[in-house]
């Protein structure tokens, strides 16, 4: 694997509300078994035949459960990785991935972590290839050709909706509903792992990032701080920018380089689509059965009444919390869409824009060009048991009203 290297930076910040960070990071080169851990700094890595790991994780469960599970999360996952020597890439970081969810699902029965669970978004560059695995609705995004696009796609109710056509993706984002997630590492024995391949390109880079950064910065922005900055800048302008925007959550962005002779330049006229793979996909099912255009319906109605009558379902959050799981037999693939811009429109930010100081450099106005789509984001929150009853109940509720309907 002679010829490909990677320049990579990290941060992560506790943020202004939150007394402790439960968001964890990983960069490790396998060939080497180097762990690299200093924040700030750009690290050059020549990537060998063993691969380089990128991951990230938001832990939730309140008090310190949540720490640990994202902490528990990239150790097992790096450990797992470690060990594989068998089958194809994929399946190997499949397969680590599992064994990372079941770590937590048992320590999660130990003392007073019941509850606890992680998000998780990682990706294995090996040779002129990366994969990227993703469970819950922290983000992966491609810089290419000065245009970005999400490489990862929310695994949350909210976006559900949206890819049944039954929410638009300007209401998904304002929704109160957007912090429900439906699956992450720890809350089930089995987890369902969306995986994508992609053909690496000179001159790629990736951000992969917590909601903590995505909420409080539009992807328009996003896209002009990475086209701007080095990686190591790039990090430190999105923590500053967030922070500056209030800082409600704990912030966490990875920015990796790749470059080198061993990877072709990217052609003017191949798109993110000819390079991208869909390996397996996260769709979801109720009772084992394929939720469909009508039981969504259903739940959208639910999700906009309980908005309107500011019922628990929609209570405002408190800043510095963790997204609540729906109590939905989970398992959604993403559906066969890559992020390109032409395909579903960008959302919308209807957040006014706050002021930024003078140690955030100072960003231009969104222009014309086509951003990536992206899903909705999950605010967190650490609601309690019968909130996630409700939830429950509110959707098996939803599905009668639609069958009773349809009669």
């Amino acid at each position: 694997m002679v010829g490909v290297k990677m320049i990579v930076s990290a941060m992560t910040d506790v943020g202004r509300s939150r007394t402790t960070n439960e968001d964890a990071w990983a960069i490790k080169d396998l060939a080497s078994g180097k762990t690299i851990g200093e924040l700030g700094k750009d690290h050059a890595i020549e990537i060998q035949e063993r691969g380089v790991l990128l991951a990230l994780s938001d832990g939730m469960g309140g008090a310190e459960a949540g720490e640990v599970a994202s902490a528990l999360v990239l150790e097992s996952l790096q450990k797992a990785l470690e060990r594989a020597d068998r089958g194809a890439i994929h399946e190997q970081l499949e397969g680590a991935v599992q064994r990372a969810n079941r770590n937590v699902f048992f320590e999660a029965k130990v003392g007073d972590k019941h509850g606890m669970g992680a998000t998780l978004v990682a990706l294995f560059v090996r040779g002129d290839e990366a994969y990227i695995a993703e469970v819950g609705d922290s983000r992966g995004y491609l810089l290419r050709k000065g245009r970005l696009r999400q490489i990862t796609r929310d695994q949350s109710l909210v976006q559900l909706l949206v890819d049944q056509g039954v929410m638009s993706p300007e209401e998904a984002r304002s929704s109160p509903s957007k912090n429900v997630i439906l699956q992450a590492m720890g809350l089930a024995k089995d987890v369902r792992v969306a995986i994508a391949r992609l053909r690496l390109r000179r001159g790629d880079r990736f951000l992969m990032c917590s909601d903590g950064v995505t909420n409080p910065i539009s992807d328009a922005e996003l896209q002009q701080i990475l086209t701007e900055s080095d990686p190591r800048a790039a990090c430190e302008t999105m923590i500053a920018l967030a922070n500056e925007r209030g800082g409600d959550d704990n912030q966490t962005a990875i920015v990796a380089d790749v470059d080198g002779d061993g990877l072709p330049e990217p052609d003017e006229f191949e798109t993110v689509t000819e390079t991208y793979e869909v390996l397996k996909r996260y769709d979801a099912t109720y009772k084992g059965k394929a939720v469909t255009p009508e039981i969504a319906e259903g739940v959208a109605k639910v999700v906009r009444a309980k908005a309107a009558s500011k019922a628990p379902l929609n209570v405002k959050k408190p800043t510095g919390q963790n997204p609540i799981v729906a109590p939905v037999p989970v398992s959604v693939e993403e559906p066969r869409r890559d992020p390109e811009p032409d395909a579903p429109e960008p959302i919308h930010d209807p957040t006014p824009k706050a002021v930024i100081t003078a140690r955030v450099p100072k960003l231009d106005p969104p222009e014309d060009t086509p951003v990536a789509a992206t899903a909705p984001v999950a605010v967190k929150a650490k609601p309690p048991l019968p909130l996630l009853i409700a939830v429950g109940a509110l959707f098996v509720i939803a599905v009668i009203v639609v069958v009773l309907v349809a009669r």
